[in-house]
């Protein structure tokens, strides 16, 4: 007897579990009657018609996705390998299911074509210097392409740019050449402000008769009171050296 109803309660079963799903707070269901678009369903409890309805579900939460590296040839003609990370989600389940066949292939298709495009419209230095410009560029692009498939990018970043050996260690040289020519510089004005402030001081003490003879004092008082005594001053009047060199 029991085997005798065995297969109608699997069959109640199927059918039960075909008709009553539950979807999460991040979750929504795209409703196919009958092959056609019913509408969006979500979240908590969703009743289906069985062998009339179907039910596809739809995560919206964001999504991050990596960039593999990408083989790219500068504006300047340097091989580069670039990778990179997209931020996107689903901003439209009813176009994410029926405008394209898998969004997330797609988009990381698109992702990667669009990195090698516009990484390669910069040269090498500019790659380096303007990350900002660039991400910024790449998350409008995909943006606007994926827009039509129900997917909002929020953010494209550029996590890594890897350079040839050969082109590291010419940058390392450029970087020391250039930290040496900041140093020269550097001293060449530091001896330049030292000399002007020598000629003014030449200068003032010049106009002053006494101004001379002041500073000589000043300076036998020092070398007096160190600890070198074996050091003896005989303090001669400039007026006398003068007299006697005429």
């Amino acid at each position: 007897m029991e085997l005798t109803f065995l297969p109608f309660l699997i069959f109640a079963g199927l059918i039960l579990f075909s008709t009553f799903k539950i979807l999460n707070e991040y979750e929504r269901g795209v409703i196919l009657r009958l092959g056609k678009f019913s509408g969006i369903r979500g979240p908590g409890l969703i009743i289906l018609v069985p062998g009339i309805e179907k039910m596809l579900k739809i995560d919206l939460r964001l999504v991050t996705m990596d960039i593999p590296s990408q083989d790219i040839i500068s504006k300047d003609n340097i091989s580069l390998k670039v990778n990179g990370v997209v931020y996107f989600k689903v901003s439209n389940p009813e176009r994410a299911i029926i405008s394209v066949e898998n969004y997330y292939h797609a988009t990381a298709q698109i992702a990667q074509t669009t990195l090698r495009s516009v990484v390669g419209q910069y040269e090498l230095d500019e790659i380096l210097a303007k990350r900002d410009a660039i991400n910024a560029k790449l998350q409008s692009i995909l943006d606007e392409v994926t827009e039509p498939w129900g997917i909002k990018v929020t953010n494209v970043e550029v996590k890594a740019i890897d350079l040839p050996v050969e082109m590291q260690r010419a940058m390392a040289k450029q970087a020391e050449a250039e930290r040496e020519k900041r140093a020269k510089i550097i001293s060449a004005e530091g001896e330049f402000d030292a000399a002007q402030k020598l000629s003014e001081a030449a200068k003032v003490l010049g106009e002053q008769d006494h101004a001379i003879t002041l500073r000589f004092l000043a300076t036998m008082r020092e070398i007096a009171s160190s600890n070198n005594s074996s050091t003896t001053f005989f303090p001669i009047p400039m007026d006398f050296l003068s007299k006697l060199i005429k």
